[in-house]
């Protein structure tokens, strides 16, 4: 699933491509019934907040997507290609026509499975279509309201803290399942939850209000450079080069996490092998000697 990183990333690249322009708006397959409503309106501004994106064509006309486990957005340059696939919504800012061949569109791969090295130019960026989301759908102004009121602070808006440290301090749930609930942090996923835990040496297993103040502090201030540098590299990098069996250059794929997808192996820094079970519905890794409780 996108965390809070993917999410404004492309916030921020599809901002560069479309705000400021009368759009074209489609959903070929009829899984989106109010693309009319917004069809031929300017794209006004692009909210990004936890895991959650939001489309401002006017004060009632907002565009929510959360793309849950299986959404995803591909991109391009030129015309309309030919419909495929499940495509839940299409946005450009081209005229209507199709491709009369494949080498009339520069088509992006899903960015899912974009690295950060073979992206476009978001200036150069003529549409973009989406499949999979666990939600497309037009969000009226209360609506939008109603969302943000459930969510918890997001680190990448620079929102204030303090609300998600109350609800640690007072509550008896483990703190990676708190990480987790994005009522308490807006945009935090499986892999940043792993990563944190493991940075700040803690027990996931640890009930919120037995997490130290300071150590709680620690996570979110940690969190905000990994979180915009996810933004840069689409890999989520949480490992110090000195941890690495190669110190030095790029890290290799298998050494850009200490325990996230880990567990049977060593881990970087003690040896002792990775562990994972089940938490929320989610896998949770840890290391049993560098996160004792």
């Amino acid at each position: 699933m996108p965390e809070g990183n993917e999410i404004h990333r492309w916030a921020e690249r599809h901002t560069k491509a479309f705000v400021g322009k009368k759009l074209h708006v489609e959903a070929p397959g009829g899984r989106f019934a109010d693309a009319d409503a917004i069809d031929g309106k300017t794209l006004k501004k692009i909210h990004a907040v936890g895991k959650h994106l939001g489309y401002e064509f006017g004060p009632d006309a907002i565009l929510h997507v959360h793309l849950g486990r299986y959404g995803d957005w591909t991109e391009g340059v030129g015309e309309l290609p030919p419909v495929k696939g499940a495509l839940r919504v299409r946005l450009s800012r081209k005229p209507t026509g199709r491709a009369a061949a494949d080498e009339a569109t520069t088509r992006h791969g899903w960015y899912s499975e974009d690295d950060g090295s073979t992206s476009l130019e978001p200036a150069d960026v003529d549409w973009i279509e989406l499949r999979g989301p666990s939600d497309c759908s037009l969000y009226d102004r209360e609506q939008w309201k109603k969302l943000l009121a459930r969510l918890g602070p997001d680190a990448l808006n620079g929102d204030d803290p303090e609300p998600a440290f109350a609800k640690i301090a007072r509550s008896k749930t483990p703190i990676a399942a708190l990480l987790m609930d994005q009522s308490v942090l807006s945009g935090i996923g499986n892999i940043y939850r792993a990563e944190l835990l493991y940075r700040a040496r803690l027990s996931p297993f640890l009930a919120g209000k037995d997490v130290p103040r300071k150590t709680v502090e620690a996570m979110w201030n940690d969190s905000i450079p990994l979180l915009k540098a996810g933004m840069v590299d689409r890999r989520i990098v949480t490992t110090l080069p000195k941890h690495r069996p190669h110190s030095e250059g790029k890290p290799l794929k298998p050494e850009v996490h200490y325990v996230y997808r880990r567990h049977g192996k060593p881990c970087w820094v003690c040896g002792t092998k990775v562990q994972r079970q089940e938490m929320a519905g989610r896998s949770l890794y840890w290391c049993p000697t560098c996160q004792a409780e």
